[in-house]
């Protein structure tokens, strides 16, 4: 998928388990575009998701395949923006508990980022390129103290990532 926009912003989430926060889903809607990197486990977490141009790109979660709604995903994909160009995929591939982010690096050697999921765990990598980056998990299951996501802001040549935690409600 090709996308022209220099200036924009997108928010990443992964790992809803089909729950997301209501205050990421806020967040996320006042974004140009949204990623999400599997585990979905529901169609209504989609259908929360209206970033502001109505596009959300998604992969697939090693659960996903056990929702019938997210049975055709793909495992990975790409989005080219004139800058750079980013790679998604859930990560589970690269190992169980703690993917290798060498893995990664090597495989998306082409991108300036890539976004992956699965261990629930947030965390933005930007020691080499492409940088590696997890939102963490935006639902209840283990999202190690709230709810979190990740929004990425491109304006032209300059990207950045802010990390974001919430938390968890009572």
């Amino acid at each position: 998928m090709k996308i022209d926009n220099n200036n924009l912003t997108i928010g990443i989430i992964s790992d809803t388990h089909s729950h997301v926060d209501e205050r990421i889903i806020t967040l996320i809607n006042t974004c140009d575009y949204a990623i999400h990197a599997g585990d979905i486990c529901g169609e209504a977490v989609l259908n929360a998701m209206q970033p502001k141009t109505g596009q959300i790109f998604v992969v697939a979660g090693n659960n996903d395949p056990y929702c019938h709604e997210s049975g055709s995903l793909a495992n990975e994909i790409s989005l080219q923006l004139p800058k750079g160009k980013i790679s998604i995929e859930h990560g589970h591939e690269h190992g169980r508990s703690k993917p290798s982010h060498s893995s990664m690096r090597e495989k998306h050697a082409d991108s300036r980022l890539v976004v992956y999921g699965h261990t629930h765990k947030q965390l933005v990598d930007d020691t080499a390129l492409p940088w590696i980056i997890n939102p963490g998990a935006a639902g209840l299951i283990r999202n190690h103290g709230g709810p979190s996501c990740l929004i990425l802001h491109c304006d032209h040549d300059d990207w950045r990532v802010e990390m974001i935690r919430f938390e968890n409600s009572e």
